[in-house]
């Protein structure tokens, strides 16, 4: 009789597995793959991943320890998933351990139960089915709790509930006792889908759209670009789609690059369905993101939505995968497992043979690239929805010209006009905090970082100084450290000076800003949001937060106050990530039926991929971008693998790095090169240096070979012992 072997993945940074025997009162045949273990690891125990179970192993028996406890009577993870997971751990050269962790929520990593929990839902009685809001005028909290039950036939939960501001339970109550709610206890299970009637109908682009994805869904796999101008109606094409295939039984996983788009895309789905979501993103508690990945592995979510995370959520019947502002750089993890959720959803559509629909009004150049090479199918959305019209630009050259707080006359009086008319102006400037720089008058002083090669940052409303790197902070310096003058002057301008200076140049307008520091307080952003949507604001100041998804009808004008930010940048993106950021912010100008008018303020007028954006449009721009790429023999068309290295001293970093580049040039094929070590952008931050070495190839498979004789060497290397090293896959940025 065979030794029972389980092969398993622990979350530790060796990249292989680990080989545990199962005691004899445990019936190893019913340990599956997917299954939790309880296993020794060094001095303590951990939570593992059955992946296999084997009878061989390459240590001696005698070696091996045995299974503390098994905590699943069911596999946790499907076995697609743990496909899906195998793949990832190989392409992005990642410990398998960490992988398959990172697929589960925090409770399941801890050893937590992996059931449904019921649910205590309020909803409607037939009594209060047809109770009106002014029954209870007089009783706002009332009114407010009756509207949000009477949004949702299935009912309202506690976690909705503590949404809301304030407290919530007397008027609950209060409506229990007169009969119009009802308190239920159930658990989730599959619900019908049901249709709600629309007066909605599909333009003839959009129909054509999702004609073409659900015609060819027999077919299996296809990867499907939606390319549509702002404002086109991509996301009505998505509700098309999910409404189409949760019909047929089916799930749909729809990812988007921000939480704080998830209310809205919510709220238009259930406005248009009748069916159970599941929400998925890191500002959920661990009880939320148990609660909607147990729902979705188990199909009683039809929709799963949810940020890049959501990719690996287990799907028991997955229909259609779709990817909103697919170009978007928050789908790549920018540290620990790096993978890129657009890409992985590509692969677990093409495992599960699926559609998957990847749309954006600024594709991406690997995207377009694929479509040119035609792996990918093209759908287009040319105009926009319900008549709206393309807003005009206009370019205000800035040279010489006097501004306040980069707030030229021009502009103002753009925007003079457009809160006079009633309508609403938004304020584009990717920097936030007060001023950038610090700087002393009589000496020359800078606040620099003394962590990072980084100025420190003033916030005006908090009255301090913080590097945005690494998080460092300092009371704001009454006298100059190093002569100490008094003539300390701030230089520069973020989000709250800007917002400031306009409160002055329009004292009766109504303003807010929108950056990481005014919506960090749970709820804030919502606010802002219905602020505008209710005509409560009038002038809107917003960092790169306000450029994707967001739909205000009102914004008639918006203003770019630094078009040149990308424009000289150190990364080979700079560029394209500069013209997407345009033509976003671009987009939430004149949606409805008012004309939409745009306004860019550049030193740099005559530059010619900028003019080439605003005179030809975003497909040329992508057009003369991927011949730039080509001579260049950067992605999308060449494959990277970009090394880093960080240490306490630059040293360190030189020699592993020249080691590094010594191993891979010894096992290099003829279409690859080596370039470094250098220095990364930013050399020094949070106390340690940091240095860059990137392999470039033509061919994929070629790299991933060296890759895979180059990572053992790297592990073995005494160098790579004195320093912090990290391998990216596609990495999307080079700081």
């Amino acid at each position: 009789m065979s030794t029972a072997i389980l092969r398993v993945a622990v979350p530790t940074p060796v990249r292989r597995s680990f080989d545990y025997l199962v005691p004899q009162a445990i019936d190893a045949s019913k340990i599956l793959p997917g299954m939790r273990v309880r296993i020794p690891f060094g001095r303590k125990t951990r939570i593992g991943i059955v992946l296999a179970r084997v009878t061989h192993s390459e240590l001696e028996l005698q070696r091996l320890k045995s299974v503390v406890e098994v905590l699943d009577q069911h596999p946790l993870l499907p076995a697609e998933s743990l496909r899906l997971l195998d793949w990832s751990s190989q392409y992005y050269h990642h410990p398998i351990g960490e992988v398959v962790h990172a697929a589960l929520p925090a409770p399941l990593r801890r050893g937590g139960t992996a059931r449904l929990p019921s649910l205590r839902r309020w909803r409607l009685t037939p009594a209060g089915a047809g109770v009106g809001l002014e029954a209870v005028l007089r009783a706002p909290r009332q009114a407010e709790l009756l509207r949000l039950i009477q949004s949702d036939p299935g009912g309202v939960t506690r976690e909705q509930l503590k949404k809301l501001s304030g407290s919530w339970r007397g008027a609950l109550n209060a409506l229990v006792s007169k009969g119009w709610v009802e308190v239920t206890e159930d658990t989730p299970t599959q619900a019908q889908v049901a249709i709600v009637p629309q007066t909605w109908k599909p333009n003839t682009a959009q129909a054509a759209a999702i004609d073409s994805v659900c015609t060819s869904r027999s077919k299996g796999f296809q990867v499907y670009l939606l390319e549509g101008v702002t404002g086109s109606g991509k996301t009505e094409v998505y509700l098309g789609l999910i409404e189409n295939f949760a019909i047929q039984g089916q799930q749909a996983l729809l990812l988007i690059p921000e939480i704080g788009l998830t209310p809205q895309m919510v709220a238009r789905l259930r406005k248009r369905l009748r069916l159970p979501v599941a929400v998925v993103h890191s500002g959920l508690s661990d009880h939320e993101r148990l609660q909607s990945w147990l729902m979705a592995r188990d199909g009683h979510a039809s929709v799963v939505i949810g940020t890049r995370s959501a990719v690996l959520v287990p799907l028991k019947r997955l229909g259609i995968v779709i990817v909103d502002e697919e170009h978007d750089i928050s789908y790549k993890q920018q540290d620990g497992f790096r993978y890129s959720a657009r890409d992985l959803a590509i692969v677990r559509a093409r495992q599960a043979s699926v559609p998957v629909v990847l749309g954006s009004a600024t594709p991406s150049l690997e995207s377009l690239h694929n479509v040119a090479s035609n792996r990918y199918r093209h759908l287009l959305l040319p105009q926009r929805a319900q008549g709206a019209s393309t807003p005009d630009i206009t370019i205000i050259d800035v040279r010489r010209r006097r501004m306040e707080d980069d707030l030229s006359d021009e502009l103002l009086e753009w925007m003079e006009s457009c809160i006079a008319r009633g309508e609403q102006a938004l304020l584009f400037l990717n920097r936030r905090g007060y001023a950038p720089t610090v700087m002393c008058h009589g000496c020359g002083w800078v606040a620099d970082c003394g962590r990072c090669d980084a100025h420190m940052v003033y916030h005006h409303s908090a009255g301090r100084l913080c590097c945005h790197h690494c998080g460092s902070e300092h009371p704001v310096f009454t006298a100059c450290p190093e002569c100490g003058a008094t003539h300390l002057r701030t230089l520069g301008v973020g989000t709250q000076r800007v917002a400031q200076s306009l409160s002055k140049h329009f004292p009766h307008a109504r303003i807010a800003r929108v950056d990481r520091d005014s919506t960090r307080r749970k709820g804030a952003m919502q606010a802002v949001l219905d602020g505008i949507h209710s005509g409560s604001i009038d002038i809107l100041v917003g960092t790169q937060m306000l450029a994707k998804g967001h739909h205000f009808p009102n914004v008639t004008m918006v203003g770019v106050l630094d078009a040149d930010s990308g424009l000289f940048g150190a990364d080979f993106r700079a560029c394209e990530r500069m013209a997407q950021l345009i033509v976003q912010v671009a987009g939430r100008a004149g949606r409805a039926d008012r004309p939409g008018r745009v306004v860019l303020q550049t030193h740099h007028p005559n530059h010619p991929m900028l003019r080439v954006l605003i005179e030809r449009g975003y497909r040329l721009f992508a057009d003369a971008a991927l011949m730039e790429r080509e001579e260049a023999t950067f992605p999308p068309c060449a494959c990277l693998a970009l090394l880093r290295a960080e240490a306490p001293s630059r040293e360190a970093n030189i020699m592993f790095l020249e080691e590094a580049r010594t191993l891979a040039s010894s096992a290099m094929d003829g279409d690859m090169s080596v370039l470094g070590p250098v220095p990364a952008p930013m050399e020094r931050r949070a106390g340690r240096y940091r240095a860059h070495l990137l392999v470039q190839s033509r061919q994929r498979a070629t790299l991933h070979r060296l890759l895979g004789q180059w990572i053992p060497a790297l592990e073995a290397s005494r160098s790579g012992r004195r320093v912090r090293w990290s391998l990216d896959i596609d990495p999307q940025e080079m700081l």
